[in-house]
């Protein structure tokens, strides 16, 4: 059996395919979803950003370069280029993942995952579905946040760079 059947069997969450459709349809600022299927995000991203992003896996803590990134600029989602943070919200939290404590506006959306069997928010990419990390109430203020973000899951533009392309 699947984690997912598992999960729906264990805690009766029938709602989940609901949840994930719901993902896959969120729009960003432009309106606009990107679909695209398994298969082909395997063939876009390299195996360990696609088994982040769309098999919800979880890079090693303290592997990432963005996790020591000081510059100005912007993190993107890997998948679709879909600016997610910006670096004045980024601090080192000292979990060896890039954390910040708070996102762009309409970025990232969040469920409840029990994957360690206790509920846990974890947040997605609004316009690709992409699972970026997990939020957690241990953050500096003003929010008190922490958005604990796989590195792999991003990617990361000077501010004196011209943002990428929404991926199509």
């Amino acid at each position: 059996m699947d984690r997912r059947r598992s999960l729906k069997w264990l805690f009766g969450l029938s709602a989940l395919p609901i949840i994930n459709a719901g993902l896959a349809r969120a729009k960003d600022g432009t309106g606009s979803a990107l679909r695209k299927s398994k298969a082909e995000w395997a063939s876009l991203l390299p195996p360990l950003a696609y088994r982040v992003l769309f098999e919800e896996d979880t890079e090693r803590a303290g592997t990432s370069p963005l996790n020591l990134e000081k510059r100005d600029g912007t993190f993107v989602c890997a998948a679709c280029q879909l600016p997610l943070f910006d670096s004045t919200r980024k601090y080192e939290s000292g979990t060896g993942w890039p954390s910040f404590w708070q996102s762009l506006p309409q970025a990232v959306a969040s469920r409840t995952d029990f994957k360690l069997i206790y509920p846990r928010s974890e947040y997605h990419c609004t316009r690709c579905g992409g699972h970026q990390g997990h939020i957690f109430d241990d953050g500096p203020r003003p929010t008190g946040k922490r958005y604990c973000n796989n590195g792999v899951a991003l990617n990361f533009v000077p501010r004196t760079d011209k943002l990428p392309a929404l991926r199509t």
